[in-house]
């Protein structure tokens, strides 16, 4: 069974665990890692014929428009995460309808095609009972899936217990395809991405991922072109847990990841969920 894998493009230090001591005002000063990253990964990609859905954040859009054309043109398909990596219950409708509208502008400048994105992905996957007044904002702008619903419990509060583990139509209209949880002890646990992909066994990995596809589902992995960068700069000031959970086995995670992709078919979620999104 084919599954999706999916890429949020942001720099380091728009990581929400550096939020508090890396101001906002900050990030033009800051030199990047992006786009050495995202290559990095493009080339691991190609080495395997995997595409891939990459969810860009307009402001790397805006400063690095090669780079977007650069995944387009290798055929991985383009999603929007946002222009300002603001979570969304930090936003209040008016700022996300705008923050969206940006980074649909970005992006759409980049790749030379407006209106061109049909999916979307939450920073720090902050659609939650309490901001579903995004959905309608997300299909008003032309928008047709979101993968940002996370059907676990959180320390952060940025979860949706009880929503579907799998691929569901949403009442807004939109089609919502959740990164992969397994469940275990009666609880939704989450496996396929981020700081889990880097810090749990492969075999914890490859072992949810099998379960997954025994219920007949694709699953859905998700990283960040972060977590292939062992050479990462040191943030001064970051609270221990924050730098441990951030950089723990950075130089491990492309070989996993290459491992990964040698066992089994990715792709884009656009390919993955054909089928459904040809219902409309």
């Amino acid at each position: 069974m084919r599954n999706a894998l999916t890429i949020d493009v942001e720099e380091y230090f728009q990581a929400h665990a550096y939020a508090k001591v890396i101001d906002r005002a900050d990030w033009e000063r800051i030199p990047g890692r992006v786009v050495a990253n995202v290559r990095r990964l493009l080339a691991l990609l190609a080495e395997h014929g995997t595409r891939a859905t990459f969810f860009v954040l307009g402001w790397v859009a805006d400063r690095h428009p090669e780079v977007v054309r650069e995944i387009a043109a290798a055929g991985h398909e383009v999603g929007s995460h946002g222009y300002a990596h603001q979570l969304l219950d930090r936003q209040g409708p008016e700022e996300f309808a705008d923050d969206l509208a940006r980074s649909l502008a970005a992006i759409g400048r980049a790749l030379g095609r407006p209106g061109a994105l049909v999916g979307y992905r939450a920073p720090g996957f902050s659609l939650t009972p309490r901001t579903l007044w995004a959905l309608d904002i997300l299909r008003a702008h032309g928008i047709r899936y979101d993968s940002s619903l996370q059907p676990v419990l959180t320390r952060r509060g940025n979860g949706a217990y009880g929503a579907s583990r799998f691929a569901t139509r949403l009442e807004a209209g939109l089609w919502e395809f959740p990164v992969s949880t397994v469940r275990l002890a009666g609880y939704n646990c989450p496996v396929a991405g981020g700081a889990y992909f880097r810090l749990l066994p492969l075999w914890v990995t490859r072992r949810a991922i099998e379960r997954i596809n025994a219920e007949g589902r694709p699953a859905v992995v998700y990283l960040h072109p972060w977590e292939v960068d062992p050479e990462e700069p040191v943030v001064p000031g970051a609270p221990l847990l924050a730098r441990v959970r951030h950089r723990l086995n950075l130089s491990r995670t492309e070989a996993r990841l290459r491992r990964l992709l040698g066992e089994r078919p990715f792709g884009p979620l656009c390919e993955v969920f054909a089928a459904e999104l040809a219902e409309g």
